[in-house]
């Protein structure tokens, strides 16, 4: 139950921050246009820097080769949870509300949010299942996820895939770690002599500018959550649904099915494994808002989503993790 206790230490601490942020908001100082600033720096730049200094730092040919089922399991935890909104979407009358109802169920905010709960619970092992996670995600989202939400794919969205800063700098940072000997060392007393300074003062900077992604993208989570509507009576019911969904039986089913096909074989360790539960009991990424705006969705419907799960997940994350360490899984 110790772990138990860390999350709900780690959920109290996030939510400190994101109220910071829903007050800065509300005093002004973090106006609509200065959240889309900082969003983007946090996405473009610091997010970045974090991805491909962990993975300069962590990845080796035998951590690689014991993860390589993560990204794969990234993308097939956003399917099933996605899967599971298509199935209660298909009860809806209105054809439109639809796929923004399965968007929402099956986008669980898979970083921003588990990062500062599994770096507490399992150190870099956590924060690289996390980062490694994000690859498969990612192309779920921009693939499955934007069929969903729009009806259809195209090419457009490849594009965005291909060229993301966050997962062009999980691959060049897993590259240089494989291909460059001492890698590793960069930025470390170890590592500060010989050719490896030069190297090691720019991984030492990227470092420090990674290390802002957790507190500014809290504050930025916080901040829009104060411009998002929390009770919308035209939506009411569905809203209810999407938060049973992703805070409950998505999670639900994605435990059950990973814990099974971890006792029929699959080589994943105890904190991956967490760390994907974890992830799986997240509340609805912010992200989804945007995404239904540009896209055509349901804004209303995404915005009151994701207030009333994250608010909600504050309570349900702690005591799904709780009823799992309880379980022995």
């Amino acid at each position: 139950m110790a772990d138990a206790w860390i999350v709900l230490n780690k959920i109290a601490v996030m939510f400190l921050v994101l109220l910071a942020g829903w007050l800065l908001c509300r005093r002004g100082l973090l106006a609509a246009p200065f959240q889309s600033a900082l969003g983007r720096l946090v996405v473009d730049g610091t997010f970045p820097a974090l991805v491909f200094t962990q993975m300069l730092t962590t990845v080796s040919r035998d951590t690689l080769r014991s993860s390589l089922w993560i990204p794969l399991l990234g993308f097939a935890v956003m399917a099933l949870a996605a899967g599971v909104g298509l199935l209660a979407a298909g009860g809806l009358r209105d054809k439109s509300q639809r796929g923004t109802f399965a968007f929402v169920a099956g986008m669980p905010n898979w970083v921003y949010l588990p990062l500062p709960i599994v770096q507490g619970l399992f150190g870099v092992e956590g924060v690289r299942t996390v980062l490694l996670f994000n690859l498969g995600a990612q192309i779920f989202l921009w693939t499955g996820g934007m069929a969903l939400i729009r009806g259809k794919l195209e090419r457009s969205d490849l594009t965005q895939l291909v060229l993301n800063p966050g997962l062009l700098a999980t691959v060049a940072g897993i590259a240089v770690a494989l291909l460059v000997p001492g890698a590793s060392a960069w930025g470390t007393a170890t590592g500060d002599a010989g050719a490896g300074w030069w190297a090691g003062i720019i991984v030492q900077a990227l470092t420090l500018v990674g290390n802002l992604t957790i507190p500014l993208s809290l504050l930025v989570t916080g901040a829009q959550l104060s411009g998002l509507a929390w009770d919308d009576p035209g939506h009411r019911g569905l809203v209810s649904g999407v938060v049973v969904l992703r805070l409950i039986v998505a999670p639900a089913v994605t435990i059950v099915l990973l814990h099974g096909a971890v006792q029929t074989g699959l080589p994943l360790s105890d904190i991956a494994r967490h760390t994907i539960f974890l992830i799986a009991a997240m509340p609805v990424a912010i992200s989804c808002s945007m995404f239904a705006e540009r896209f055509g969705g349901d804004v209303r419907l995404s915005a009151a989503s994701i207030f009333a799960s994250t608010l909600l997940s504050l309570a349900t994350v702690p005591a799904l993790y709780a009823a799992i360490r309880a379980l022995g899984w």
